[in-house]
């Protein structure tokens, strides 16, 4: 694929384009944004994705510059020009540019629409063998996380001491209950039963993550949204973390101690079945010229 960038009208590549320094985005990370795969040349999962959009953009109070169907229009070409296939598209929306720095927002403002697209990161082989490593961290971040802000430093400084432990995930609690991941959601399996918080202010309703309910609650398998301690956390059968670009994986180890039997558990392998179905399903519906 080619990885392709819009700005404001202008397509070009993402390194061309060039966005004023004066752009609140810029200035206060004043601006929202979403990211949304695309399965054989069809975005997945548009219509939630586009309505959580404009959750985030009620929650900061800024009209939305495009319609639905615009945004599929604009989506559709981002993904023409890029080459089709499998890809992900992140799209940010700010509250644009003002004459001089000011923390009060302008009255009539002029949002700033940013497009991006790249290719979508297969999963290793390995991570579906052994899962993957987590550790928990205190969750530092503001009070409206339901709102898929782009000021992301917590976020950025969590992934980081992950990384720094050599693990893929930073699970965070918030005065000793579990909200979410640093860049995921995330699915706890206590007594044969799937449970994940509830979708509160406290985490971004994912769309993965409901649409991976819907599925499993379609498969029988029950799934209960709650809050859950940090020993429920650690006394958890299987975690999972939910997210678009990578779908549902299993963690297998918690600050450095195995989960279960220390290996991907046997209502991950289900769940991690029907997503795939539910993806290579989308991929006839394409291929049928009827994409949902």
């Amino acid at each position: 694929m080619t990885p392709t960038g819009y700005l404001n009208g202008d397509w070009a590549a993402p390194e061309a384009l060039r966005i004023s320094p004066l752009d609140r985005g810029f200035l206060f990370a004043d601006g929202v944004y979403e990211v949304i795969c695309a399965f054989d040349g069809a975005p997945f999962a548009l219509a939630p994705h586009l309505e959580r959009l404009q959750r985030s953009l009620d929650g900061i109070e800024l009209a939305n510059p495009l319609t639905a169907p615009a945004w599929t229009a604009l989506l559709e070409e981002a993904i023409a020009r890029s080459g089709g296939g499998d890809l992900s598209i992140y799209l940010q929306v700010t509250r644009g540019v003002q004459p001089r720095r000011d923390h009060a927002p302008p009255a009539a403002p002029v949002p700033t629409v940013f497009l991006l697209t790249g290719a979508l990161p297969a999963t290793p082989a390995q991570v579906l063998t052994e899962g993957l490593a987590a550790i928990t961290r205190p969750d530092p971040r503001w009070a409206r996380c339901d709102i898929k802000s782009i000021a992301l430093l917590p976020n950025v400084l969590l992934r980081g001491a992950a990384s720094a432990a050599n693990a893929s995930e930073c699970l965070l609690l918030r005065d000793g209950q579990l909200t979410e991941g640093a860049a995921s959601n995330v699915f706890v399996v206590r007594e044969g039963k799937v449970l994940t918080p509830p979708a509160d202010a406290h985490i971004l309703h994912g769309v993965t993550r409901d649409e991976l309910i819907t599925l499993a609650r379609r498969s029988g398998i029950d799934v209960g949204e709650q809050p859950l301690t940090q020993a429920m956390l650690e006394g958890a059968e299987e975690i999972w973390v939910t997210s678009t670009t990578r779908g549902v994986l299993p963690v297998t180890r918690l600050d450095g101690q195995a989960i279960g039997t220390g290996v991907p558990g046997r209502l991950w392998h289900r769940l991690h079945g029907l997503w795939q179905a539910h993806i290579d399903d989308f991929r006839r519906q394409v291929a049928a010229g009827k994409p949902r």
